[in-house]
């Protein structure tokens, strides 16, 4: 027999997604004092054979989607079919692992995150908001790097040096693994600062380049070793984050200054050869693009940032497939408020692009 939680996820996802406002409370807080009731999760598929509408006294929760349910499931002893990741969250201030029940098993403070790296000896590597830290599985700090500058993404490199993305100050900096800088690169003329919104998200490519995602000049930009633009191509609603593909290719996700957030590739000529929109999710769910990662079973896994007024209405990640169909969310808004960042800990974020 196939586990419940297999057969009536895909059910409730999509059920979830053309719902009426009726049915997704969540998406109100605040509208009413009554406190959702999850609907128990074989009465769900049942229901789902149903015509019409759920009562509106049996709503169900985003949360639900891998959060309850998945711990339902567990409770019956049949397993959950969630992903294992490590995620940051920008309000509640920390790093967590999520385990495939959707619960928090594992968290460490980290003020402001906006990065996240899982490194190959497992210690993560992490922005916190006026520097960067590396910290293993048992919390002992074992990089760091502070600065006056806002830093909102970092890499590791290979040959142990961090590159770090210095936002207010207009710069990228590389750091050794005392934490001395060895390398700048200058993004601004002398003089000039970047602010809160300038630089969102920087990569350093295959050739030594730099990709950035900048957010106020709703703009993506390759620099060379030098901090000469080579490339830039339009990013509207905001840059937040672009990662260069294998083939070539860039996959850009933008943030929400227009209220349009989406996320799309082009090829070397800058020429978009495919787009994700809210035009193409029944619920409109995108609400501010901060993550893409492009998963080795060719799926996209998007984290989907719910600040600036957004808690709640939303999942937090989405995976989908190249014909744009939603295959998994995490939703639990119970524990996490806002993810910024994540990694997958399975064997689909070990050959993830990012």
């Amino acid at each position: 027999m196939k586990p419940i939680f297999t057969l009536f996820s895909m059910t409730l996802l999509a059920g979830w997604l053309a719902a009426p406002d009726s049915v997704r409370a969540d998406q109100n807080p605040g509208k009413d004092d009554k406190k959702p009731v999850p609907m128990d999760a074989r009465a769900l598929l049942e229901k789902g054979r149903e015509s019409g509408p759920l009562p509106e006294d049996r709503v169900i929760r985003l949360g639900a989607c891998l959060g309850d349910i998945a711990v339902k499931a567990a409770e019956e002893g049949e397993p959950a079919n969630g992903h294992e990741f490590v995620c940051g969250d920008y309000v509640q201030n920390k790093i967590m692992v999520i385990g495939r029940d959707g619960q928090v098993k594992w968290e460490y403070p980290a003020p402001q995150v906006c990065d996240l790296w899982v490194l190959d000896n497992g210690n993560f590597l992490f922005t916190v908001g006026h520097g960067v830290l590396e910290v293993n599985r048992v919390k002992k700090v074992i990089f760091k790097y502070e600065t006056t500058s806002e830093v909102f993404s970092c890499q590791r490199l290979p040959g142990g040096n961090t590159l770090v993305a210095e936002t207010t100050a207009g710069r990228l900096v590389i750091v050794d693994p005392a934490g001395k800088v060895v390398k700048e690169v200058p993004l601004l003329q002398p003089g000039e600062k970047g602010g809160h919104g300038y630089v969102a998200n920087v990569r350093q490519l295959a050739n030594g380049h730099f990709m950035a995602a900048i957010y106020q000049g709703q703009l993506v930009r390759e620099y060379d070793d030098d901090g000469k633009v080579v490339m830039q191509v339009p990013a509207p609603s905001g840059g937040r984050v672009a990662v260069r593909l294998s083939n070539g290719h860039t996959l850009i996700g933008t943030a929400d200054c227009t209220e349009d957030p989406r996320f799309f590739e082009i090829d070397a000529a800058g020429k978009v050869t495919w787009e994700l929109s809210n035009a193409d999710l029944p619920g409109k769910e995108l609400r501010h693009v901060c993550g893409i990662h492009r998963l080795p079973n060719g799926n996209t896994l998007l984290c989907n940032y719910l600040g600036h007024g957004q808690f709640g209405k939303a999942p937090h990640l989405i995976e989908i497939t190249p014909d744009k169909k939603v295959v998994w969310t995490y939703g639990n808004h119970d524990d996490v408020r806002t993810v910024t960042c994540v990694q997958m800990l399975d064997d689909a974020g070990e050959k993830a692009l990012r």
